[in-house]
C-alpha cells in the first residue's frame, strides 16, 4: 500500500468533469484506489463516491493505492491531480 497527500489546485475543485477524469484514470488500474478528505474515504473508481467528498480548491486529499500496480496507479493519479485536471 502506498499513499500521498496533496492539495487540490484546480480552481473548481473536483466537480463533475474533473471527478470523471479522476475516476477514469483510477479505473485503468487493477489495484484498489481510494481518495480521502478529512475522515471520509471513498473508492476513487466511483463517480458518486468522489463527488460525495465535495472537494474544493485548496482542500487536502490523500490518494491511497493497494494492489499489484499500486505504484504506477499512485503516480498516474497524482500526476493527473497536480496537472489541474484540465483546467
Amino acid at each position: 500500500m502506498v499513499e500521498k497527500t496533496l492539495t487540490i489546485t484546480n480552481k473548481s475543485g473536483l466537480h463533475a468533469r474533473p471527478a470523471a477524469l479522476l475516476v477514469k484514470e483510477a479505473g485503468r488500474h487493477t489495484c484498489q484506489v481510494t481518495l480521502r478528505k478529512g475522515d471520509k474515504e471513498v473508492d476513487a473508481k466511483s463517480i458518486l463516491g468522489v463527488m460525495s467528498l465535495a472537494v474544493a480548491a485548496g482542500d487536502a486529499v490523500t490518494i491511497r493505492t493497494d494492489g499489484p500496480d499500486e505504484a504506477e496507479a499512485l503516480a498516474a493519479v497524482v500526476q493527473l491531480l497536480e496537472s489541474g485536471l484540465g483546467e
